[in-house]
């Protein structure tokens, strides 16, 4: 009789591979409150200060029109995203992965896929892909709306054609005397911003906050505590290029472009010189893609070797 009931089992469906976990993974994901919370926050937060620095911006070159030399209306647009987005992505870049200590339900994942390496791999793909495809749209989304806000400065960028700022504002007396009203201006000189840099500074900044998503995924690994994973993904980010300033300035600047927050400094900026102290764009994105896969890494090798 045992034997009958046996066979009428249904057969084995074959392992458990990376294309369930995946599919865990982004059920865990997603159905946790406050992911929905801090992809929010992060929307919100970003939009909304872009829309509030644009009108800010619009109305002081309304008033004071010498401030339409030199600016940077991406940059302007995209600062509270990359400056205030490291800290909310920071969140859930480390919550993927040390939610389920605080829990203890690793064990229950490591039970029903003893792959460890699987299921850290699963971790990171869904991690990666919800952040990148989230951080490209607030981007865009922060950029437009700046861009709105701006449009009647006569600075406002574009991603469908070059544009043009004033590089240079000289100010002088009125006619009239000083006294006599506003000062005159005088600008000189044109810088043109092109289409395509103003993709990269979008694109660039999208790619920077998910970077530190993954950052703080490894050093979540690493720690394998919340609160302690996101206040060092904080201090790695903001507080030891702080720190630095003690040192001289040619020791200080050689350091700063190691560090994976140097990319923030040039990745959105659009008008004026380069930074000579720190790489172009694409090089200082690198130095912060070589942190994220450096820690990703140890993290990975710990998570594997360690008991749960």
């Amino acid at each position: 009789m045992a034997d009958a009931q046996l066979s009428a089992l249904p057969a084995p469906a074959g392992r458990a591979g990376l294309r369930g976990v995946i599919v865990s993974e982004f059920t865990k994901l997603r159905s946790v409150r406050s992911t929905y919370w801090t992809l929010g926050a992060l929307i919100i937060v970003s939009v909304g200060i872009a829309a509030i620095a644009g009108a800010g911006i619009a109305s002081s070159i309304h008033n004071n029109p010498q401030n339409k030399a030199a600016a940077d209306a991406t940059q302007d647009s995209l600062i509270a995203f990359f400056e205030l987005g490291q800290l909310i992505i920071a969140v859930i870049g480390a919550m993927t992965i040390t939610s389920e200590y605080s829990t203890g339900m690793i064990r229950t994942s490591m039970s029903a896929m003893p792959r460890r390496s699987t299921i850290y791999l699963g971790k990171l793909i869904v991690l990666t892909t919800v952040t990148l495809v989230v951080s490209l749209v607030t981007s865009f989304l922060a950029f437009f709306t700046g861009q709105a806000m701006l449009s009647s400065s006569g600075v406002a960028a574009s991603l469908f054609h070059s544009t043009t700022v004033p590089a240079n504002a000289l100010l002088s007396p009125p006619s009239g005397g000083p006294g006599a009203g506003p000062p005159r201006v005088t600008f000189q000189g044109t810088d043109v911003i092109s289409s395509s840099t103003v993709l990269t500074a979008v694109i660039g900044t999208a790619l920077f906050v998910t970077l530190v998503a993954l950052i703080a995924f490894g050093l979540g690994s690493i720690i394998r505590h919340t609160a302690g994973a996101i206040t060092s993904t904080i201090g790695l980010m903001f507080v030891l290029s702080i720190i630095i300033q003690v040192l001289p300035d040619n020791w200080r600047w050689d350091i700063m472009r190691f560090f994976p927050d140097a990319a923030g400094r040039v990745i959105s900026v659009t008008v004026g010189p380069a930074n000579m102290h720190l790489w172009s764009a694409w090089p200082q994105m690198l130095v912060t893609l070589l942190w994220a896969a450096v820690l990703v890494g140890v993290g990975g090798y710990l998570f594997r070797t360690r008991d749960a």
